[in-house]
């Protein structure tokens, strides 16, 4: 009796096959990027951060003592000057690694004062519109939202050339919609699969990716008469049946 071979995957199933197996490695190769920057930041505030403070209250002390030579005054004011440097080089360092206001104030405050931030810095007109209460999403799908918010900020300070935005959360029983609009030059051309500007930029590609990997889309659009509005949507989990 002879047993027939093991049907080979056609090539359509081979791709989605591929296509699934790339999506997984890139979700865990982005879970494992996100506790690194996190565990590298909280090392610099931890160990560098407490060493640099320790020095700050040491040289202000020594600066009491110190006899009224105005050379020597000047040499130990360089030196606060140059060690307060230091501190906020670290203290940015920190919040490009990881921004803290997720860990310890939730998704809504990051995302409220990326926003608020982002306008005084650059002079633009930056509003939000977020839920009162804090979002009800898992913690990964807040982590995707705020890199999406940061690289769209980080977009329109580069090349959108606005003067206003305007960031809008929704969030419902099954899913969760971050929207992002200026009122810059908007796209030229027709819009592209990847919305970016140049093809050597990746930044809203791995967020699309992170989106994807999620369950969740992420499109760009131009606006009714210019600028771009960039909106992305993540699917809440379902609860498992032992939940219900």
């Amino acid at each position: 009796m002879s047993v027939p071979a093991p049907q080979e995957p056609q090539p359509s199933q081979q791709d989605a096959l591929r296509s699934a197996d790339l999506s997984e490695l890139l979700g865990h190769v982005h879970t494992c990027w996100d506790n690194e920057r996190r565990s590298l930041s909280r090392q610099l505030h931890d160990s560098l951060g407490s060493s640099l403070t320790a020095l700050t209250m040491h040289l202000g002390l020594l600066m009491q003592k110190l006899p009224s030579d105005q050379a020597l005054q000047d040499r130990a004011g360089h030196m606060k000057k140059l060690l307060g440097q230091i501190v906020e080089t670290n203290r940015q360092m920190q919040i490009k690694l990881w921004n803290d206001k997720l860990e310890f104030l939730g998704v809504r405050v990051a995302l409220e004062e990326l926003v608020a931030d982002f306008g005084a810095q650059h002079n633009i007109t930056a509003r939000s519109s977020l839920p009162e209460d804090e979002l009800d999403c898992p913690r990964s799908h807040g982590i995707v939202l705020v890199h999406m918010l940061e690289e769209a900020l980080r977009n329109i300070a580069s090349h959108a050339q606005a003067s206003e935005v305007e960031v809008i959360v929704d969030d419902n029983e099954d899913e969760v919609m971050l929207t992002v609009k200026d009122n810059g030059v908007g796209l030229s051309g027709p819009v592209p699969a990847v919305p970016e500007l140049a093809d050597h930029k990746f930044g809203l590609r791995m967020v699309r990716e992170r989106a994807a990997y999620l369950g969740g889309t992420l499109t760009v659009c131009s606006g009714p008469e210019r600028g771009v509005t960039l909106s992305m949507i993540l699917p809440k989990p379902k609860p498992s049946p032992s939940a219900a």
